[in-house]
């Protein structure tokens, strides 16, 4: 499992990352969004913020997320729909 602590936080201070869903599979519980700059983003469903018990992302929702970094490269944390 990916620790938060291990991961270097790309946009200190607290300012969120914003972009899209590219593809989510809840079967699987893990996809990717895309930042508005046209980088890749993995998400895992234990990172998406909601109030449902049942997590997912639906292709092409406007997100916001904090951007971190480690060894496999660019993951989401605290991801929340955009309304």
């Amino acid at each position: 499992m990916f620790q938060v602590s291990n991961a270097l936080n790309l946009f200190a201070g607290g300012k969120m990352a914003q972009g899209k869903v590219k593809w989510f599979d809840s079967k699987k519980g893990y996809g990717f969004l895309v930042t508005s700059d046209g980088k890749d983003v993995f998400v895992h469903f234990a990172d998406v913020v909601s109030d449902d018990s049942y997590k997912t992302l639906n292709e092409g929702a406007d997100v916001e997320f904090e951007l971190l970094e480690d060894k496999k490269g660019l993951k989401a944390a605290n991801v929340k729909l955009i309304k």
